[in-house]
């Protein structure tokens, strides 16, 4: 293992274990301060030449050659409707993504900093009565307000997914728990999960953040039945308000009572250190969003191998 792949585990780690965020900041042709994690992003380079592609969606404005590869470009002011077409200068800098197995850019205006905020600063969007479906969250920094942008959701919007070709089978019933607890803060993930596990022929119990779960797992726990009597597993994202993923595995194998659960770490953070996160953080096996066939398959292992057990 290259040391440069060891010190990137170790930095998201370190995040982890003091339950914080590492963010890009960045501002999108006015003063608003607008933020990212840091992990989704490969780099930020000067905005490159674009050229027309004929497969590209139309909401993407052409693609760039970055470092000889072929990326699809997002103006992202426009993408979630952030002021006119015509307001203020052309973006100058491009973000380079890597999530949910692809790779993207988006254009914004500048680039500021990276900053490391604790999660539990890290609130709800406010619901002012319009579509605010590109936040993720908001928190504050130097007393400057930042919007956290769900890059996810703008590139959902922009490319919509198709289902994957093939039917998901049903499990045979047998004498294991059939019920997993879900965690993730993005409603179109949980219900995207909660799909699979119907076709599985399983009940899902749906939350939505890491210290909800934990909570919830405890009560459980106090009540005298044994979490891992209800759940065949948990299945949780890494990145969520109040308590990631990687903070609720860890304080999940701390627990007595819990720490015979099985835990699947559901990401849409791509790379090679996730293999090595998994036995960093304690977690028994990950996959990246979204395959919904991956994802079953997954699932139907541990049934598979509880029903062998029992």
């Amino acid at each position: 293992m290259s040391r440069d792949l060891l010190d990137r585990i170790d930095q998201r780690t370190r995040l982890a274990g003091h339950n914080r965020l590492a963010l890009l900041l960045f501002r999108l042709g006015t003063r608003q301060l607008f933020g990212v994690n840091v992990f989704k992003v490969q780099e930020v380079i000067p905005r490159p030449p674009l050229f027309t592609l004929p497969q590209l969606s139309a909401a993407f404005r052409g693609a760039a050659d970055v470092r000889g590869r072929t990326v699809a470009v997002l103006d992202l002011a426009r993408a979630i409707g952030h002021g006119s077409p015509d307001d203020g200068p052309e973006p100058r800098y491009l973000v380079v993504t890597e999530f949910n197995r692809t790779v993207q850019g988006f254009l914004v205006s500048g680039v500021e900093r990276i900053v490391n905020i604790a999660v539990e600063d890290i609130h709800p969007p406010p619901d002012l009565g319009g579509d605010c479906n590109y936040l993720t969250g908001v928190t504050r920094h130097n007393g400057e307000l930042i919007q956290l942008v769900d890059v996810e959701s703008v590139l959902a919007e922009a490319v919509p997914r198709r289902s994957e070709a093939g039917a998901i089978m049903p499990l045979a019933h047998g004498g294991a728990a059939r019920e997993v607890l879900v965690v993730d803060d993005s409603r179109v993930a949980r219900n995207q999960i909660r799909q699979v596990l119907e076709q599985l022929g399983l009940h899902a119990t749906l939350l939505s953040d890491g210290r909800q779960a934990l909570e919830h797992l405890q009560q459980l726990a106090e009540s005298g039945r044994a979490p891992t009597e209800r759940y065949a597993m948990v299945i949780s994202d890494i990145e969520m308000p109040a308590m990631d993923g990687y903070t609720l595995t860890t304080e999940i194998r701390r627990h007595p009572a819990l720490r015979g659960l099985y835990v699947l770490l559901h990401t849409s953070l791509s790379g090679v250190f996730n293999h090595a996160m998994v036995e960093r953080v304690g977690a028994d096996d990950f996959v990246a969003k979204y395959s919904e066939h991956e994802l079953a398959q997954r699932i139907t292992s541990r049934i598979n191998a509880l029903q062998m057990a029992a």
